[in-house]
């Protein structure tokens, strides 16, 4: 069963530089897509009172509250640097396509609370946004279609996980592309098949062996195939093309997917 190609336009590089003593970095990818990255190792290098004065700046009175709720520091910090970049890029990209000046904590992100994409996070302006984070950073993306997003730090993987992303634990891979697929770091193939995933805004709710690798170029582009399971879930993912990318950067793995 083939899958969509991947589009036309890679990045041909990595999107952005990922340097934990720079707090926030905003880049416009292509004339429709915005990225952010925020680094969570410079927040909690600051401290309690610190990131207590920036939620005060940047979040609603909603969203500090929803903030006091998470029940340790580290999930607070993860928690507000993945706020803080969705709120940026989302302002960027306005600015840039709307000619709309404003302030990130006019931006209001929640997640939708039921059904096979809940958790996906939503914004109150008509963009669409895709969030991840890893290790010391969190990255999110923001375009006027749906956008899938992934960043995994270099690590050892557990044999198991390893072990489904190869060819034999892959039943949905084809035929590698110009860049074989066996050559992507398991990290990376990881990432591709999340962004994937979250792309269709179902997340690891789906097995990542319904996302088959099946080429990755040059210039960081991937192609993926759908297994019949995420088919069932999204029909759409079988004929409609989409772009990617995917590729290292500082010692993370970045994977990029969107229309």
């Amino acid at each position: 069963m083939t899958g969509p190609p991947a589009g036309a336009v890679g990045l041909g590089g990595p999107p952005v530089s990922l340097d934990p003593a720079r707090p926030l970095a905003v880049r416009h990818l292509t004339e429709r897509l915005t990225l952010a990255v925020v680094s969570i190792a410079w927040l909690r290098a600051q401290g309690d009172t610190a990131r207590a004065r920036t939620e005060k700046r940047h979040l609603s009175a909603r969203e500090a509250a929803q903030a006091r709720l998470l029940p340790s520091p580290r999930r607070r910090y993860e928690w507000l640097a993945g706020r803080l970049a969705l709120k940026h890029a989302v302002t960027a990209y306005q600015h840039r396509r709307l000619g709309r000046s404003g302030e990130p904590r006019a931006i209001q992100v929640s997640a939708l609370r039921d059904g096979p994409r809940a958790g996906k996070p939503v914004v109150d302006v008509p963009a669409e946004v895709g969030l991840s984070h890893s290790g010391d950073f969190a990255v999110a993306v923001c375009g006027p279609h749906a956008i899938g997003v992934d960043l995994e730090h270099r690590r050892e993987l557990p044999p198991m996980v390893s072990e489904l992303l190869t060819h034999d634990g892959d039943p949905y891979s084809a035929r590698a592309g110009p860049r074989q697929v066996a050559a992507m770091p398991l990290a990376l193939r990881w990432a591709c098949k999340e962004a994937v995933l979250k792309y269709y805004g179902f997340g690891l709710r789906i097995d990542t062996r319904e996302v088959g690798l099946t080429g990755w170029e040059q210039d960081g582009r991937f192609r993926w195939s759908a297994g019949p399971g995420l088919l069932r879930r999204a029909p759409a993912a079988g004929s409609v093309r989409l772009e990617s990318w995917a590729g290292e950067t500082n010692g993370y793995s970045l994977a990029l997917v969107w229309t």
